[in-house]
């Protein structure tokens, strides 16, 4: 049986990198939120969030590692294009690393300043992933127009994480902290559907050859499924958290995973617009592909990382279950 190794790796690194977007965007969410709560509320957000965002970062390492070893082509250009926003992103990551160690340690003012530095890299980070998708779906094109385009984008991304990291935090959290979280649901509600629009014209007005995939008939009575389904879930995020904030029954993981849905269907709409392409209208995958013999090897070793990491952060998950504590890092 031939397997078609290059369609094999872009469906591993696209997994990665979906899965780095929702588990490391709830906890950049988290941070983002940081300053709008109290004292005694930051210690239990930061709880939320502190057994898990060391390996949720691993499926970013996943995703840059498979675009290098089975697209090396494209790797040297996509990161050569976003050579400044990745290094941003870096050292924004770095900064909320060094605060969220340092935090733990810290007492009176000395943890209420590095609270900010963790709030400082969490945006950083968040913002400089926008760009880099704002750059990415208009072909790393050059101009005014473009960059300004890319910096709406990544506003409209923070209001993303902020959607992630609010309704992590209505499972997460309980009493005021759970009713400050239902109020920035909505929020993040607004920037995420305000992104999704963005993302989705600037991709269209861009590639004449995306437009024509969105707008070809009878294929655009298939494809309409899309924008319909992701109304849809935006509107059940909405309910749910009313929902919750009134009382009613609800599981508290609703919000989440419907937000989880958004991004799934948002992610296999880009995917759409994409494909075949590993850069837009420039270089498909197996253009960028590496040799057939050199992406066997490199995916048996996948196949056996792939797992260990999943099965580690899914017992993680489970061992860390439950409402946060406050002194969890007292």
């Amino acid at each position: 049986m031939n397997i078609d190794l290059p369609i094999v790796f872009t469906v591993l690194m696209g997994v990665s990198i979906l899965a780095y977007v929702v588990l490391d965007g709830y906890d950049l969410g988290v941070g983002i939120l940081l300053p709008f709560a109290t004292s005694s509320e930051q210690n239990v957000m930061v709880s939320s969030i502190g057994p898990f965002w060391d390996a949720n970062e691993t499926w970013l390492v996943l995703g840059v590692g498979l675009l290098l070893v089975a697209f090396p082509v494209a790797h040297g250009e996509v990161l050569t294009a976003l050579y400044m926003p990745v290094l941003i992103m870096l050292l924004g990551l770095i900064l909320r690393g060094v605060a969220f160690e340092m935090r733990i340690k810290a007492v009176g003012w000395h943890r209420e300043l590095w609270n900010w530095f963790f709030w400082v890299g969490s945006v950083v980070a968040a913002l400089a992933q926008g760009v880099m998708l704002g750059l990415y779906i208009t072909g790393f094109s050059h101009g005014i127009g473009y960059y300004i385009f890319a910096l709406v984008v990544a506003l409209g991304v923070v209001g993303g994480y902020v959607l992630l990291g609010a309704t992590w935090l209505i499972v997460r959290a309980s009493g005021d902290l759970q009713k400050k979280a239902l109020r920035w649901t909505r929020l993040g509600l607004l920037g995420l559907a305000v992104a999704l629009v963005l993302v989705t014209l600037g991709t269209m007005l861009e590639s004449a050859t995306i437009r024509e995939k969105w707008l070809e008939f009878p294929a655009l009575l298939a494809i309409m499924l899309i924008p319909i389904a992701l109304v849809v879930a935006l509107g059940w995020v909405w309910h749910a958290a009313q929902r919750i904030s009134e009382g009613l029954p609800e599981s508290e993981w609703t919000p989440f995973i419907g937000t989880v849905s958004i991004y799934v269907i948002a992610f296999l709409g880009l995917v759409y617009s994409i494909y075949p392409y590993i850069i837009i209208d420039r270089m498909t995958i197996w253009e960028a592909a590496a040799h057939p013999s050199s992406l066997t090897i490199v995916l048996i070793g996948a196949l056996i990382v792939l797992p260990m990491i999943v099965i580690y952060s899914g017992y993680a998950y489970y061992v860390f279950r439950g409402k946060a504590q406050e002194k969890l890092y007292d």
